[in-house]
């Protein structure tokens, strides 16, 4: 790889790169992030989630055998709605990360269909800094996925271990 490029985040940062996640120091209790972009799940997403992940459940890839369903059509398999929301939370949450600790609390109290648009935003619950290690922190989210109609479909909170910006304080 070339002198030129760089995979530390303080080093790109420095060069005026956006910045992607973020430190201990930077997360304010109560804040409430709203992420960018939102995603429209497509029908072809949904079978390659299903497929690769071997769900093979008629409600989320058989039209006719949904059509008889309770909803009338095709849902969107849960875990794909989950790995969306947080996928879409890491330039905010966790893109500093070392370790995601704990998923808590998800559930999903409304389905999504193919061509239903996501939006999510994640409040800042409690940020701890480490007892054993004085360089990170551990902050807690809630993130909520609403559709295009702003009718929750989605919701979990998550421990994320986080790097101080500047350690010894």
């Amino acid at each position: 790889m070339s002198e030129n490029f760089t995979t530390d985040q303080r080093e790109r940062e420095a060069s005026g790169a956006h910045a992607y996640g973020r430190y201990f120091e930077e997360f304010e209790v109560g804040a409430i992030y709203k992420h960018w972009p939102a995603k429209t799940v497509t029908e072809a997403d949904d079978h390659l989630f299903c497929l690769i992940t071997m769900n093979h459940h008629p409600l989320h890839i058989n039209d006719v055998y949904a059509s008889k369903s309770q909803q009338g059509k095709n849902v969107v398999v849960g875990p794909l709605v989950y790995s969306l929301a947080l996928g879409m939370s890491v330039s905010d949450i966790s893109g500093k990360a070392i370790a995601n600790l704990a998923t808590e609390e998800l559930s999903h109290p409304n389905p999504v269909f193919h061509g239903d648009t996501l939006f999510c935003e994640t409040e800042v619950l409690e940020a701890k800094p480490s007892k054993s290690k004085p360089d990170r922190g551990v902050v807690k989210v809630h993130t909520r996925v609403l559709n295009q109609d702003g009718v929750l479909v989605a919701e979990f909170k998550r421990l994320v271990l986080v790097p101080k910006k500047n350690p010894g304080t």
